[in-house]
Protein backbone atom coordinates (compact mmCIF):
# COMPACT_ATOMS: atom_id res chain seq x y z
CA UNK A 1 0.00 0.00 0.00
CA UNK A 2 1.27 3.44 -0.60
CA UNK A 3 -0.37 5.27 1.32
CA UNK A 4 -2.67 3.62 4.58
CA UNK A 5 -6.05 3.22 3.84
CA UNK A 6 -9.04 3.75 6.41
CA UNK A 7 -11.31 0.90 7.28
CA UNK A 8 -14.34 1.67 9.08
CA UNK A 9 -14.89 -1.43 11.02
CA UNK A 10 -18.61 -1.50 12.48
CA UNK A 11 -18.14 -5.04 14.86
CA UNK A 12 -19.21 -5.58 18.32
CA UNK A 13 -15.24 -6.96 19.18
CA UNK A 14 -12.98 -4.18 16.91
CA UNK A 15 -9.90 -6.83 18.37
CA UNK A 16 -10.62 -9.73 16.71
CA UNK A 17 -9.73 -6.93 13.76
CA UNK A 18 -6.62 -6.21 15.06
CA UNK A 19 -4.85 -8.02 11.51
CA UNK A 20 -6.36 -5.63 9.88
CA UNK A 21 -4.17 -2.79 11.90
CA UNK A 22 -1.19 -4.65 11.74
CA UNK A 23 -1.22 -4.98 7.59
CA UNK A 24 -1.31 -1.37 8.17
CA UNK A 25 -4.60 -0.11 7.55
CA UNK A 26 -5.90 2.96 9.37
CA UNK A 27 -9.00 1.30 11.35
CA UNK A 28 -11.74 3.67 13.07
CA UNK A 29 -14.71 1.30 14.87
CA UNK A 30 -17.76 0.97 16.15
CA UNK A 31 -19.97 -1.21 18.10
CA UNK A 32 -23.10 -0.48 16.79
CA UNK A 33 -24.91 0.38 13.60
CA UNK A 34 -25.79 4.08 14.76
CA UNK A 35 -22.08 5.09 15.37
CA UNK A 36 -21.08 3.40 12.71
CA UNK A 37 -22.99 5.22 10.42
CA UNK A 38 -22.38 8.48 12.12
CA UNK A 39 -18.71 8.06 11.91
CA UNK A 40 -19.16 6.98 8.26
CA UNK A 41 -20.84 10.77 8.24
CA UNK A 42 -18.13 12.39 9.34
CA UNK A 43 -14.67 11.35 7.76
CA UNK A 44 -13.65 10.12 4.98
CA UNK A 45 -13.06 6.61 4.97
CA UNK A 46 -11.75 3.60 1.71
CA UNK A 47 -13.69 0.70 2.79
CA UNK A 48 -16.09 -0.83 5.47
CA UNK A 49 -15.77 -3.96 7.31
CA UNK A 50 -19.80 -4.82 8.54
CA UNK A 51 -20.46 -7.53 11.10
CA UNK A 52 -24.38 -8.32 10.02
CA UNK A 53 -25.45 -9.20 13.40
CA UNK A 54 -24.84 -5.76 15.36
CA UNK A 55 -26.61 -3.51 17.97
CA UNK A 56 -28.57 -0.65 17.67
CA UNK A 57 -29.19 -0.77 13.89
CA UNK A 58 -29.26 -4.55 11.85
CA UNK A 59 -26.52 -5.26 9.38
CA UNK A 60 -29.16 -4.65 6.46
CA UNK A 61 -30.37 -1.25 7.70
CA UNK A 62 -26.70 -0.09 7.80
CA UNK A 63 -25.75 -1.52 4.65
CA UNK A 64 -28.62 0.24 2.74
CA UNK A 65 -27.81 3.80 4.61
CA UNK A 66 -24.32 3.69 3.35
CA UNK A 67 -25.23 2.67 0.11
CA UNK A 68 -27.40 5.65 -0.09
CA UNK A 69 -24.85 8.05 1.81
CA UNK A 70 -21.32 6.82 0.26
CA UNK A 71 -22.27 4.11 -2.94
CA UNK A 72 -19.33 3.81 -3.85
CA UNK A 73 -17.25 2.52 -0.53
CA UNK A 74 -16.69 -1.12 -0.72
CA UNK A 75 -18.14 -3.26 1.95
CA UNK A 76 -16.87 -6.71 3.41
CA UNK A 77 -19.71 -8.19 5.13
CA UNK A 78 -19.13 -10.57 7.91
CA UNK A 79 -21.96 -12.95 8.75
CA UNK A 80 -22.90 -16.11 9.08
CA UNK A 81 -23.99 -16.99 5.42
CA UNK A 82 -27.29 -18.43 5.97
CA UNK A 83 -28.33 -15.41 8.17
CA UNK A 84 -28.20 -13.40 4.99
CA UNK A 85 -30.67 -12.36 2.42
CA UNK A 86 -30.39 -12.15 -1.47
CA UNK A 87 -30.77 -8.63 -0.94
CA UNK A 88 -28.14 -7.78 1.55
CA UNK A 89 -25.86 -10.09 -0.78
CA UNK A 90 -26.37 -8.41 -3.46
CA UNK A 91 -25.32 -5.22 -1.52
CA UNK A 92 -22.27 -5.91 -0.21
CA UNK A 93 -18.68 -6.46 -2.30
CA UNK A 94 -17.75 -9.33 -0.02
CA UNK A 95 -18.86 -11.44 2.25
CA UNK A 96 -16.68 -13.13 5.21
CA UNK A 97 -17.90 -16.03 7.18
CA UNK A 98 -17.49 -15.64 10.75
CA UNK A 99 -15.98 -18.94 10.81
CA UNK A 100 -13.50 -18.07 7.96
CA UNK A 101 -11.22 -16.08 10.16
CA UNK A 102 -8.88 -12.60 10.40
CA UNK A 103 -6.87 -14.09 7.48
CA UNK A 104 -9.83 -13.63 4.87
CA UNK A 105 -11.17 -10.87 6.10
CA UNK A 106 -8.08 -9.18 5.39
CA UNK A 107 -7.72 -11.08 2.25
CA UNK A 108 -11.00 -9.45 1.42
CA UNK A 109 -10.27 -5.61 2.20
CA UNK A 110 -7.34 -5.64 0.52
CA UNK A 111 -8.47 -7.03 -2.45
CA UNK A 112 -11.05 -4.79 -2.75
CA UNK A 113 -8.52 -1.59 -1.53
CA UNK A 114 -5.93 -3.32 -4.17
CA UNK A 115 -8.28 -3.82 -7.61
CA UNK A 116 -10.75 -0.48 -7.23
CA UNK A 117 -9.93 1.50 -10.44
CA UNK A 118 -7.96 5.37 -9.80
CA UNK A 119 -9.89 7.62 -11.19
CA UNK A 120 -7.52 9.85 -12.57
CA UNK A 121 -6.72 6.34 -14.67
CA UNK A 122 -10.31 5.97 -16.19
CA UNK A 123 -10.72 7.55 -19.48
CA UNK A 124 -14.32 8.60 -20.89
Amino acid sequence: MAATNTVLCIHRDPDELRLLREKGYELVTATNGSEGLHLLLSRPVDAIVLEYSIRALGGAEVVDEIRRVRPQVPIVMVARPQELSREVLKSVDALVAKSDGAHFLWAAVHFLLTTKPDPRSVRC
